[in-house]
């Protein structure tokens, strides 16, 4: 009886709830239709409620509400406009799918029609005749890959399909259609005869199992070997059919040709492992799990990595040379960037002789970096899995670089002497336990993004600065090039000779890349700065981290993959990588070229503009300093600033202390207490109010759930601070008989929080209160001093913080590791805050005093108000600007106060340098550009007039074979030359491209 009762009511819910939401449905379907014609332009949209009425019926009551245009929220009691409740009665719903559509009659036939469709083609449709178009037999077979759903008889089917044996069937038994096979229905596949011609002599495949892998599908087929006397062997009997066999004896797996390109095309550009794309596969074929084909996957990796490797050195026309795949020499497989200065295939004749304002033209770019996404599980061993590339492309030969860590493993890095390489502390937080490799450091061109040929080698123990050297012969840009650069050479010579490079002889400049630079200390950031470097244009030096991005995809296949299959697909890919690149230079060099144009116009004009309101004779001075630094980086560094008198807190108490030791020496000292001189009073007050502040910063910090051994630390800092802050008050009425007045005995002791405990220092003063103009002066040196000291600390942090967020988020993986990296990244959060409110502390105090001491404005200039949300950010980009046109925070602008006008010249001496070395920048990007596009344009003509070369280069035995051979080094000589042809036609849209540009920009500053 009760269950009967809850079985009605639970109907009797649903119903209601059923109708509900159609009612719902039915109200607000039209939001915007059915709102007031006037507040359409203002964004409104409506808002529906729904109640049971009196009646039983639901009431509908509506309000419009006004949208923000912005992404934030809408603010309470924003534009409101309630409508009248309208009843509606359920009965009124009489078709759910109409009143859901009503708005959109013409979707709901659409779909109508669509779904009707669908079911018509589950029967015979317009084939239902039961003769085969033959007259011979019924019409019973379809095919699924076939253009039509024409119906077939058995043996028509059969003639259609002996050219098309990878079709799926299905046949009608009276009722339904169900899925069948070729092989089934008799259909076998000859190979070693052409098309239709049966073999005498033919010989089953093995078990006559054979299993052909497409990109649509797993098939089983019935597969005829041809057995006569002059039949070739199986493999190449395989092979002439565009069949790729898993194995050379007694094969009985084969994969499309179109299969392995689809494959390898999808993984470039989604980056699916062969799982994924096997499994795809076989479902397509049976997607119940009842008919499951025959597991091929180990097969499909074996032929897919074969497949990479045979393509890779076609492309390379290692298949053209005489003494074939032996005769690899290292990197001769990778992609060249054509971009790139080769000798003997895109520099112009004498180039060797230039004049030196142009030799940096010729210049070879190259940037490392190192991945720790690229990790590589401890599974298999190179003798399980060895690899098939043995540095032909961009990994180093492997036995010998293994055999050279090995041989270093004890070598002592050297500490960092780069304060902000404090960052890599976060290194720890990366697990390593159970990692063969740790990661995959990489050498790029750190202009055109390409990968450099024998330039990648995993990482051993995290980002070693002796693991990435092992893998270059040459390096430009990286990261810490600050410390890796230091005793390089001495390293350099344990490497085998071949490796060495004739560093007395070359100008080899280290660099650090644009984007890592902030999280370096200020010495660094002026000596590895791209921005400042003479010859190196608007590079960057962050290649790597673009090429990071296309690869990090396939991280989650290669790392269970062993080490030869993993390098070998990396491999692939970074080949992929770089032609793609190639395909896409034409836009690219057009693009960068018309905004390079643009941009140096304007940095010239800014720089013709500040020169024109500088003195003639320090401007002189300034440029012989700056061509004297960049003609030889021992000289002083003109980006540095050189003025000495800088303020610090340090420096102001020693100040203090030394005019209080001639005043005693003269006997006009003020000193009222043996121990405690006035400075020594204010010093120690600006510490207590600093500890107040780090007090109360840190009791917020630990919370509403704080535990007692917390509590109790912070308990005994509070009474601690309050026996201090008594003891200094004591001695604080010597010199300030007035606070007297402000402070009572007991408000010390009475005080619930130690950080509201006033101190009342002279600036914290009422008008009316008086106070020695010492002690003014005093606290005003003081607190100057201090707010550049916080400046500087501010700048420290957020550098740091900087840093950690984007290492982060580039390293950082997995639970344990990333709430590790977040609790230092908040512990730089709290320290700007706590900065940023003892800088405004310090500049409100400034303020106070200079009303009583009468002090102009222009320390003002220097310490400006701190907006902790806008002012309180890192050397970043601003909306997208590169550090070559934007406008930076003002704190970065304050170097310290000066006693004299020596920094304002310092400051625009150094404001002076950036402005030259932006326009002059600019005028190498173009000048680079210009040659950059020459060179390709030059590079693929020298590779098509090789390619033609390489087409009779090998005295093949088979004529067939040299025909195939010499059409393919053609087309690929004539794919070249329509590149080329194809990048000129896109470059001449901008006249001034075929005309050389000028060797130098007429710079006023020159």
């Amino acid at each position: 009886m009760v269950g009967g009762q809850r079985r009605r009511a639970l109907k009797q819910y649903q119903r209601n709830f059923y109708a509900h939401n159609a009612a719902a449905s039915k109200a607000v379907s039209n939001d915007t239709n059915d709102a007031p014609q006037h507040t359409r332009e203002a964004r409104q949209r409506k808002h529906s409620s729904f109640e049971a009425g009196s009646s039983g019926r639901l009431n509908v009551s509506s309000t419009y509400y006004t949208v923000p245009r912005s992404p934030g929220k809408r603010h309470r009691g924003e534009s409101e406009h309630a409508l009248e409740i309208i009843e509606l009665d359920f009965a009124t719903l009489d078709d759910l799918s109409d009143n859901l559509q009503n708005d959109t009659p013409e979707f709901v036939e659409f779909t109508k029609q669509k779904r009707t469709e669908f079911l018509r083609l589950e029967g015979l449709g317009d084939y239902s005749q039961n003769i085969c178009v033959c007259g011979e037999e019924d019409a019973i077979y379809r095919c699924q890959d076939c253009h039509s759903s024409e119906l077939f008889c058995h043996l028509c089917t059969i003639r259609v399909h002996e050219r098309q044996p990878l079709h799926t069937l299905e046949c009608w038994d009276g009722v339904s259609f169900y899925s069948t096979t070729l092989k089934s229905m008799g259909i076998r596949l000859q190979l070693g005869h052409a098309s239709g011609v049966r073999c005498i002599n033919s010989l089953p495949a093995f078990n006559d199992d054979f299993v052909i892998i497409d990109y649509n599908g797993i098939y089983e087929v019935g597969l005829d070997f041809c057995g006569c006397a002059s039949a070739q062997p199986h493999v190449i009997q395989l092979l002439r059919a565009r069949l790729f066999p898993a194995t050379t004896i007694d094969p009985k797996t084969a994969a499309t040709f179109r299969a392995l390109e689809y494959f390898q095309m999808l993984s470039f550009e989604s980056k699916v492992s062969a799982f994924e794309f096997y499994k795809t596969a076989a479902r397509l074929m049976d997607n119940t799990g009842i008919h499951v084909p025959k597991d091929r996957y180990e097969a499909m990796l074996r032929m897919m990595r074969e497949w990479r490797f045979i393509k890779q050195m076609q492309r390379a026309g290692q298949g053209h040379h005489p003494e074939g795949i032996v005769a690899t020499e290292p990197g001769a497989c990778a992609v060249l960037c054509p971009a790139c200065p080769h000798t003997g295939k895109n520099l112009p004749d004498g180039w060797e002789n230039a004049p030196s304002e142009i030799q940096f033209l010729y210049a070879l770019f190259l940037a490392i970096d190192a991945n720790f996404r690229l990790a590589r599980r401890n599974v298999s061993s190179d003798i399980v899995d060895p690899g098939l590339n043995h540095g032909y492309a961009f990994f180093v030969e492997e036995q010998a670089y293994k055999g050279f860590i090995g041989s270093h493993e004890r070598v002592v890095q050297e500490l960092s002497s780069c304060s902000s390489h404090n960052a890599v502390n976060l290194a720890d937080t990366r697990v390593s336990r159970g990692l063969a490799a740790t990661g995959a450091g990489t050498i790029d061109c750190a202009q055109h993004n390409f990968k450099w040929p024998c330039s990648v080698g995993d990482l051993q123990k995290g980002e070693s600065m002796r693991s990435s050297s092992d893998v270059s012969a040459l390096n430009i840009s990286y990261d810490i090039a600050c410390q890796w650069s230091k005793h390089l050479w001495t390293r350099m010579s344990t490497f085998p000779h071949r490796y060495h490079i004739k560093h007395d002889q070359k100008a080899i400049t280290f660099l650090v890349p644009k984007f890592h630079l902030p999280a370096h200390v200020a010495k660094c950031q002026s000596s590895f700065s791209f921005n400042f470097t003479k010859g190196v244009g608007r590079t960057d030096g962050e290649a790597p981290e673009r090429g990071w991005a296309d690869i990090n995809p396939i991280a989650t296949s290669t790392r269970e993959m062993g080490p030869g299959s993993r390098r070998d697909t990396l491999d692939d890919h970074f080949n992929d990588w770089n032609w793609k690149k190639i395909c896409a230079m034409g836009l690219i060099f057009c693009r960068k070229y018309n905004f390079a144009l643009t941009e140096v116009q304007e940095r010239i004009n800014d720089l013709i503009d500040f020169e024109a309101s500088l003195a003639t004779d320090e401007l002189a001075k300034w440029r012989k300093d700056i061509e004297a630094w960049e003609a030889d980086h021992l000289q002083p560094n003109p980006f540095e600033s050189r003025a000495t008198a800088t303020m610090t807190q340090a420096a102001v108490r020693l100040a203090l202390s030394m005019a209080e030791a001639a005043e005693i020496e003269r006997g006009s000292n003020m000193s009222l207490h043996d121990d405690i001189s006035p400075s020594v009073l204010i010093s120690s007050g600006l510490e207590l109010e600093d500890q107040q502040r780090r007090l109360d910063f840190d009791a917020k910090m630990i919370g509403q759930h704080a535990t007692d051994v917390q509590k109790g630390k912070i308990l005994q800092r509070m009474n601690a601070l309050r026996r201090r802050i008594d003891t200094w008050a004591r001695v604080q009425l010597l010199y300030m008989p007035s606070v007297s007045r402000l402070r009572s005995p007991d408000d010390i002791a009475t005080e619930t929080k130690v950080s509201s405990i006033s101190l009342f220092l002279p600036s914290s003063l009422p008008q009316q209160v008086l106070c020695d103009d010492r002690l003014l002066k005093y606290e005003w040196d003081l607190h100057e001093a201090q707010a550049y000291d916080t400046l500087n600390d501010l700048r420290t942090v957020l550098n740091l913080q900087y840093h950690l967020y984007k290492y982060k988020d580039a390293f950082i993986r997995g639970q344990r590791a990333n709430t590790r990296a977040n609790g230092i990244i908040n512990n730089t959060e709290h320290r700007i805050d706590m900065l940023s409110l003892k800088y405004s502390t310090s500049r409100d105090a400034l303020l106070n005093l200079a009303a009583r001491l009468g002090k102009n404005d222009g320390w003002e200039r220097s310490l400006k108000p701190l907006n902790k949300k806008t002012d309180a950010v890192p050397l970043k980009h601003d909306d997208g600007r590169t550090v070559g046109q934007q406008s930076i925070s003002w704190i970065w602008k304050t170097l310290g106060s000066n006693s004299n006008e020596l920094g304002l010249q310092d400051s625009l001496r150094v404001e002076w340098c950036k402005s030259r070395a932006r326009a002059h920048r600019w005028q190498e990007e173009v000048q680079l550009l210009w040659e950059e596009m020459r060179r390709v344009i030059a590079f693929l003509d020298w590779q098509a007039g090789w390619w033609e070369k390489q087409g009779p280069r090998h005295a093949f035995s088979s004529q067939h074979v040299r025909e195939g051979a010499l059409a393919y080094a053609q087309r690929q000589a004539h794919l070249r030359r329509k590149m080329a042809v194809h990048f000129k036609s896109v470059w001449a849209a901008n006249p001034s491209w075929q005309e050389a540009p000028p060797l130098t920009v007429h710079l006023h500053s020159q």
